[in-house]
């Protein structure tokens, strides 16, 4: 960028229009207003999955398409997988119930590697079988089902904010913020109180149906949620096995979601950490001229912003230079600002032959 606007802020759209006061103490003063908020996710592609903003207050909204299309996926695994593991029923060994359930079981505890071993493949068609949908469930079930899972969480969110601020009222801007600034203290919230109550139900439901003890059924539903499965204790009846289909992949999916988000949480600290220490430390002349991009001797508003931000570990070199292309292809006249006649030749295919 070479010529007259070459050095000027690229923050100088963002500089107030109104002159300021001719007096000697503000001739040289440049006011900042905030920038306009990118588009939200209302005007965002479907595809890049930015929903956050379209929360609702219940789980029984209409579903996001890309949602439906996981359930419909995991639709064709469990189907696809009861009619290859019932067709082989004869060469899986161990105690069975019913034959489609058995079957189905034994997809979800091969999906979701709990493996107790209380069905076991036990012939080559079995084994590849098995080896087949084991891959196959931890892609769906890690990925796929694992998102899902925060989706139905995410909608919570809104709820759990309101009990937590039940004194306050809060508006839909004071909604949106709060749940920007600690979203994922609340999903942490939100997913242990799921495995609280799933571990309650499932040990409940050993008890009760399979007839174990208290400590058996508790041994049983940590040693399955946590994907251990040792084997000395399972579901082992039509109906426990039945419970078992859609309890176990709920409360191992849960779990493995809470722990990210812990990770996630305990990584969003120290980013917290390190930019407090970026904004609090002095700048000194070695900073002040990496922070000047263009080399001439003078650092603008926006050079600080991009140095502070590397420094922040929010941005890289990677990140900026496609950018500074994609202004300096919209910078027609090459003032080294951009205007709506800048815009307007730029998308004209007669100028950019």
């Amino acid at each position: 960028m070479a010529s007259n606007g070459t050095n000027r802020s690229l923050l100088s759209g963002l500089v107030d229009p109104t002159p300021p006061k001719s007096n000697e103490n503000t001739s040289k003063i440049r006011r900042y207003r905030r920038c306009k908020s990118a588009p939200t996710a209302d005007f965002l592609p479907a595809e890049i999955g930015l929903n956050n903003l379209q929360r609702s207050a219940s789980i029984f909204g209409k579903p996001h398409p890309h949602y439906l299309r996981m359930a419909a996926y995991l639709g064709a695994y469990l189907s696809a997988g009861t009619i290859c593991f019932y067709s082989v029923k004869s060469q899986i060994t161990g105690k069975k119930t019913n034959g489609i359930v058995d079957s189905i079981y034994f997809c979800i505890v091969t999906m979701t590697t709990v493996g107790y071993g209380d069905l076991v493949p036990n012939s080559v068609l079995a084994k590849l079988l098995a080896c087949a949908f084991v891959f196959a469930g931890m892609g769906l079930g890690g990925i796929m089902l694992s998102k899902a899972a925060d989706y139905l969480v995410e909608k919570q969110e809104i709820l759990l904010i309101k009990a937590l601020h039940r004194r306050q009222k809060l508006g839909p801007m004071d909604m949106q913020k709060e749940v920007e600034t600690n979203g994922l203290r609340y999903k942490c919230i939100l997913f242990l109180i799921i495995i609280s109550v799933l571990i309650i139900v499932g040990t409940v439901v050993l008890a009760l149906v399979e007839g174990m003890d208290f400590v058996d059924a508790f041994y049983c539903v940590c040693s399955t949620i946590t994907t251990l499965g040792y084997g000395d204790k399972s579901f082992s009846t039509t109906g426990g096995r039945s419970f078992a289909i859609i309890w176990i992949l709920t409360s191992t999916i849960s779990l493995g979601r809470f722990f990210l988000h812990i990770a996630e949480l305990n990584t969003l600290k120290r980013q917290k950490k390190l930019v407090n220490w970026v904004l609090n430390r002095r700048m000194t002349a070695i900073d002040l001229e990496a922070a000047d991009l263009d080399d001439d001797g003078d650092v603008s508003a926006a050079e600080f912003i991009i140095y502070k931000l590397r420094e922040m570990g929010k941005i890289c070199q990677e990140d900026i230079s496609p950018i500074l292309k994609e202004f300096e292809d919209l910078d027609v006249d090459q003032s080294g600002t951009l205007s709506a006649s800048d815009i307007t030749l730029a998308q004209n295919p007669k100028t950019n032959s």
